[in-house]
């Protein structure tokens, strides 16, 4: 009798696709929570502040990714739980270090700055954050993922086909807004008039208000003139 095949079986895009979103809602309401506690132990009142990577949605690819990394990277191998936490702490510091270059880069901003941490590493990684990374990755390797991939594989399989294509879509809409109006946001800043009905459009729904409200924790470079 020929067995049926499950939804998204093994390492394969769409369970990767889902691993990213759920870690990335992950990412952003641990920081939030984190940040409220953070925020009442300093200032003795909870406040709420959103702590996201996009405009819509709670979302941080940045946990989201560092899921996708550990699945393929970690998993694919059996390990043993000293090397799984010391390549996850290598990979979430790496990766971690790698998007805050860029991001100052080419969008001219900063969404997190260690430089007066211990032990940091040019103030875009710390090697105790890099072990909080490593001891995330054992989690997620050993718990985490194995009952992820269970409740993944056992979703309908054409509905799922089709649901994962609409929210793949919608996904990538919501970063090319947002990380497009954060582009312009810094072309605005060093004073670049728009060019095109692109650029009109970020700065018309986008402007520098609209985007503090949503990168609460973003602070903008300052230009030298």
């Amino acid at each position: 009798m020929e067995t049926k095949k499950r939804y998204a079986e093994g390492i394969c895009f769409p369970k990767l696709f889902w691993l990213f979103f759920l870690g990335s809602i992950f990412g952003a309401y641990y920081e939030q929570i984190l940040n409220l506690f953070i925020h009442y132990h300093y200032h003795h009142e909870f406040v709420w502040q959103l702590r996201r990577g996009v405009i819509y949605g709670p979302i941080s690819p940045v946990y989201g990714m560092g899921a996708v990394l550990f699945t393929i990277l970690l998993l694919r191998k059996p390990k043993s739980n000293f090397k799984t936490f010391l390549h996850g702490a290598l990979i979430g510091g790496f990766f971690e270090y790698i998007i805050s270059f860029l991001q100052e880069t080419f969008l001219g901003t900063i969404s997190w700055d260690y430089s007066q941490e211990f032990l940091n590493i040019n103030g875009r990684t710390t090697i105790p954050f890099m072990i909080v990374w490593g001891l995330l990755a054992l989690l997620f390797a050993k718990i985490v993922y194995p009952i992820l991939s269970r409740i993944i594989e056992y979703f309908p399989d054409y509905f799922s086909r089709v649901f994962t294509r609409i929210c793949v879509v919608l996904l990538l809409l919501d970063f090319t807004i947002s990380w497009g109006a954060l582009a312009r946001q810094m072309f605005r800043l060093r004073g670049y008039e728009p060019i095109s009905f692109v650029g009109k459009f970020f700065d018309r729904y986008y402007g520098d208000e609209v985007l503090k409200k949503y990168y609460t924790n973003m602070k903008v470079i300052e230009v030298k003139k």
